[in-house]
């Protein structure tokens, strides 16, 4: 589980391209095992970036927002492991997110508001934050970035 240090931190991300371009280069890195943790605020760009994860991890697609699913399982097209894509925001517990029965261990996992459960399902991960701009005419749901609102991104990564 190791990502480029020059990824890791905070930066500015001024586009939706640019957002998926940082996930392609995430996921290009990602091996079966690690999980990611996404934190955000609707429309901040979770799903967007998780669209250029998957593309690096070379996944099938389309990516969509699991939010009334909870999870959808993108497999792999070029050999490697499969993407799990969780929205954790409608589970009370770490137990009902156990219950979907997810192979953290031969998967890449994501999961969308998963910060309260992710150290009873993981040692360690990568939690990434999303900001952005909120009111005015910034108000978006999550499949589209606006391009005129930058959004602040920060990567770390946790030992729990």
């Amino acid at each position: 589980m190791s990502l480029d240090p020059a990824l890791l931190g905070r930066r500015e991300i001024r586009t939706a391209d640019a957002m998926e371009d940082l996930g392609r280069r995430i996921g290009e890195q990602l091996r079966p095992g690690d999980l990611l943790i996404l934190t955000g605020p609707l429309g901040a760009g979770k799903t967007t970036f998780t669209r250029g994860l998957a593309e690096g991890l070379g996944v099938r697609g389309p990516v969509q927002s699991p939010t009334f699913v909870i999870a959808r399982t993108h497999p792999s097209l070029v050999g490697g492991a499969p993407l799990v894509h969780v929205d954790a925001y409608r589970l009370g517990s770490a137990a009902e997110l156990d219950d979907l029965d997810i192979d953290f261990t031969r998967s890449v996992v994501v999961i969308e508001w998963g910060r309260p459960m992710a150290s009873a399902v993981a040692d360690a991960w990568w939690d990434i934050e999303f900001e952005r701009p909120v009111g005015g005419d910034h108000d978006l749901d999550d499949e589209d970035l606006d391009a005129d609102a930058p959004r602040i991104v920060t990567i770390e990564r946790v030992d729990g």
